[in-house]
């Protein structure tokens, strides 16, 4: 049986994601957005659940104040669902994918082992993440989360430089330093410790188009992409672009064909 897919959203969702829930599900799995609020433009067949049995929304007073409306600051929603993602391993939820994850083919998981992948080299990336509910990096996260300063212990020594600067101005919050701290950083130094490094996925299997999403957006041939066998899925980091129309020629339109409002599950 393959795992179900679970991921966190804030917010409305743009045509991109639409598009990558969509392909997760034509891929197989059972796929569960967790908010707070209700996602009124979700794929049909996508599932939506309680994101407060979770992690409380209050959580996110500690790492940034909200705005004076109550909405959640800049970087609030990304350091969030480093959380976010964390405790849904320990509630043996599933597997996380991002919602900007295009999955071209089922993914397998052997539940007691770690499975992630490279985004670059010497960097581990947390949109495909699955990690047994008594792994040691999950531990980790819990035992942080216990602290109100959530100050890591396995912080780089430029980070905990730059925090020290912060605090001589005023600031005790570590998670304004960085937006990626509790993300990609903090997943490949507690994979390093605890010797995990190796469960890691080669680069091509999920981030083979993340740091050139030109390849996604524009014209182009595609096909070896399509055709490779270690491609999984593809992580697409859209920005603004997610939510401009597809480009014929590209991958984008490609895939908003393949899988439309209208595709086969």
């Amino acid at each position: 049986m393959l795992p179900e897919i679970v991921t966190f959203w804030h917010g409305p969702l743009d045509r991109l994601r639409q598009t990558c829930l969509r392909s997760q599900l034509v891929a197989g799995h059972k796929v569960t957005v967790y908010s707070f609020d209700v996602i009124p433009d979700l794929p049909d067949g996508v599932g939506n659940a309680e994101a407060e049995a979770i992690l409380p929304h209050a959580f996110a007073e500690r790492l940034r104040p909200a705005e004076p409306d109550g909405s959640w600051r800049d970087w609030t929603i990304l350091q969030f669902s480093d959380f976010f993602r964390m405790r849904l391993m320990a509630a043996r939820a599933g597997l996380w994918l991002d919602a900007d994850v295009l999955l071209l083919k089922p993914v397998e998981i052997d539940p007691a082992r770690p499975y992630f992948a490279w985004e670059r080299r010497h960097l581990l990336g947390n949109s495909v993440l699955y990690l047994p509910p008594k792994d040691p990096i999950v531990t980790a996260f819990e035992k942080l989360m216990t602290q109100d300063e959530l100050t890591p212990d396995w912080l780089a020594l430029r980070h905990r430089l730059t925090f020290a600067l912060h605090r001589l101005r005023g600031s005790r919050r570590v998670s304004d330093i960085r937006i990626a701290l509790y993300g990609p950083a903090a997943l490949t130094a507690l994979a390093a410790r605890f010797g995990e490094l190796g469960h890691a996925l080669p680069k091509p299997s999920f981030y083979a188009v993340h740091a050139e999403p030109k390849r996604f957006f524009e014209p182009s041939d595609f096909s070896a992409l399509l055709e490779d066998p270690a491609v999984i899925g593809l992580h697409i980091s859209g920005k603004g672009r997610s939510k401009q129309p597809p480009i014929p020629g590209s991958l984008f339109a490609w895939a908003a064909e393949r899988f439309g409002p209208c595709a086969t599950v």
